[in-house]
């Protein structure tokens, strides 16, 4: 190999980690993003869980055959 064509190839092979630098760089912005959306769904559904159970608990539901049978 000539000293030309080991420079291209290291040359080649810093412009690959520097995309690959650049899609790690995104894909962890992406995931802060992901964890962010998923802890406050898990909130949401915490409150929506406890408003359920508080409608349960505050409501006796009859257990009787509805009028069209």
């Amino acid at each position: 190999m000539t000293e030309s064509e080991v420079e291209e190839k290291f040359i080649a092979l810093e412009t690959k980690i520097a995309y690959m630098d650049d899609f790690i760089s995104k894909l962890q912005e992406e995931t802060v993003e992901n964890q962010k959306t998923i802890q406050i769904l898990r909130e949401e559904n915490q409150i929506l869980a406890g408003r359920i159970q508080d409608l349960q608990d505050n409501q006796e539901i009859p257990n009787r055959r509805p009028p069209h049978y």
